[in-house]
């Protein structure tokens, strides 16, 4: 808990048995009351580990439902539980749970309602182990988007992220793709529903076992971003209109 509100982490997971692991034991668990694991129908034994871990709530989706499809279960799933708090944690270690304290502190001081760990802010991505071609698609895209949309953050494309309660339950997320596209169609719709986000600076880790879109996938993605960017500005600008910006969760 902090400050009588429920403080849960959420684990998209696909194929993460060699990471969870050290992921899960960062967690800070004074602070954390409930951990969800979602496994996308690992071929591992990622859903062996959790349980031998002790997670209390392990979702297995008997087909791979993608990685938006994984995150709506887990969203759903936590505000079952009355979430006030909710943290995006990918189990690949790729983001250090350690982080968790300082997001936990930002939404539940009324500070922001959503806080994104932020790989641009300051020089760490390439020395993380970025590829130098993710990193200028990264920079092009958050500066296409920033115009278009209206705002200002240091990149878009981050996977962790925390919430509040109160903007899950606003926002349209099952409507959204079940690809990776997801993430963007979320702070599209949080910008649109006018919820601030702040960003906090995540150091960034590149390695082996961390999960990571080849570059097709991330042609596929970066057109999908421009798509999101472009819908959203037309929202906006009421020029056209589209469901997934109304504030009418979908249950």
């Amino acid at each position: 808990m902090y400050k009588g509100k429920k403080v849960i982490v959420v684990l998209p997971a696909y194929n993460a048995a060699a990471t969870i692991e050290k992921t899960y034991k960062e967690i800070p668990f004074p602070l954390v009351d409930e951990v969800i694991l979602c496994d996308d129908a690992s071929k591992d034994e990622t859903v062996a580990i959790g349980t031998k871990l002790g997670i209390k709530h392990i979702i297995s989706h008997p087909h791979n439902r993608g990685y938006g499809g994984n995150q709506k279960t887990l969203y759903n799933k936590a505000l079952e539980l009355h979430g006030d708090i909710i943290i995006m944690v990918h189990p690949d270690y790729q983001y250090t749970p350690l982080l968790i304290p300082s997001m936990v502190n930002i939404i539940g001081e009324g500070l922001f309602p959503v806080v994104l760990g932020s790989r641009i802010l300051g020089k760490g991505a390439l020395s993380g182990g970025m590829p130098v071609y993710k990193y200028i698609a990264n920079r092009f895209l958050t500066l296409f988007q920033n115009i278009l949309v209206n705002y200002k953050l240091s990149e878009y494309h981050t996977g962790y992220r925390a919430f509040s309660g109160e903007v899950l339950r606003s926002i349209h997320y099952n409507a959204n793709s079940d690809d990776f596209i997801f993430d963007n169609q979320m702070l599209s719709q949080i910008i649109m529903a006018k919820f601030h986000i702040g960003e906090i600076t995540c150091p960034t880790k590149y390695f082996e076992a961390a999960s990571s879109i080849n570059l097709q996938r991330s042609i596929k993605y970066g057109i999908g971003v421009m798509y999101v960017s472009v819908r959203h500005l037309l929202h906006r600008l009421r020029i056209a209109k589209w469901s997934i910006y109304t504030t009418t969760p979908s249950t």
